[in-house]
């Protein structure tokens, strides 16, 4: 596992250097120009190692009652996105998308993630899921609004062990939709997302039978061309044999560091929920495109 985040680095910092303007920037950076809804073209590459750490005292039943000063929880989710454009008219991006996580329970401190001991009874770690994934421009005269298919193949046999739960074991089949739109002024930018998934074939997990709708809405300004910040708001309801919802806030921000690296910083809270943690996720990312 650290050999593949050691791989994902490297690969990132290569490219740290790649297609370095020697002159004043002329056109948009790829903060501004390279949103979720942009495709690539063909021959480009899009590289994205972004890690979310989740951790929780709180957690809503399900009627959406906080229940407090519950022991800690931390959820560790690093996922490896890696992306080509493969048409002559950037109308179709292919893909692979890899999640590894660790968790760690028991009151632990919440760096103790980072540990990957897997302690028993506190805590586990290891690459849970891959997903084979297509991204497509459906409409010929939008091209700011694209759909991203995957199939997230799990790697685990059991979603909880000697107590500690690390990633769900049912198949997922994913659509997520994207919509971005620009303000004449160059400054603002709304981006739009809404996550669908269905959940199968595992009877033993508690996503089985489980469809998920998840929409996002995020509005950023422009102090630079090389940087943003954001706020954002989103909400997710899971639906079927096991149902869950939560809603959250956060903000952040981007810089560019160089033409091919760029940072994510995120926060967000979760406000309210149901049969849901009530906590907080703090995020960092790194995205290299060339």
């Amino acid at each position: 596992m650290k050999k593949i985040i050691a791989i994902v680095v490297f690969t990132v910092i290569a490219y740290n250097g790649y297609s370095q303007e020697d002159s004043e920037v002329t056109q948009k950076s790829n903060i501004q120009t390279y949103t979720p809804s942009k495709l690539l073209k063909k021959g480009q590459w899009d590289i994205k190692w972004f890690n979310n750490l989740f951790t929780q005292t709180k957690s809503a039943d399900s009627n959406g009652d906080i229940a407090k000063d519950l022991d800690r929880e931390t959820y560790f989710t690093s996922s490896i996105d890696i992306f080509t454009g493969v048409s002559e008219n950037s109308k179709i991006n292919v893909g692979l998308l890899a999640e590894i996580r660790s968790n760690v329970i028991g009151d632990r401190n919440a760096l103790d993630v980072f540990s990957f001991d897997g302690e028993n009874g506190t805590a586990r770690s290891g690459l849970t899921s891959i997903a084979p994934v297509i991204k497509f421009n459906p409409l010929k005269n939008v091209s700011n609004f694209t759909v991203q298919t995957a199939f997230h193949i799990p790697l685990i046999d059991n979603e909880s062990e000697t107590g500690v739960f690390l990633d769900q074991t049912a198949y997922t089949f994913q659509n997520r939709f994207f919509y971005d739109y620009t303000f004449p002024s160059g400054d603002w930018q709304l981006f739009t997302e809404l996550n669908t998934e269905y959940n199968f074939g595992d009877e033993n997990s508690f996503a089985n039978k489980t469809f998920l709708l998840a929409p996002g809405v995020f509005m950023s300004y422009f102090p630079s061309q090389k940087s943003t910040v954001l706020g954002f708001v989103q909400y997710q309801q899971r639906f079927g044999d096991f149902t869950q919802d939560f809603t959250a806030l956060g903000f952040g921000g981007k810089y560019q560091l160089t033409q091919a690296l760029n940072l994510e910083v995120l926060y967000s809270s979760f406000v309210r929920g149901a049969n849901s943690g009530i906590g907080q996720s703090f995020n960092i990312g790194l995205r290299a495109l060339f």
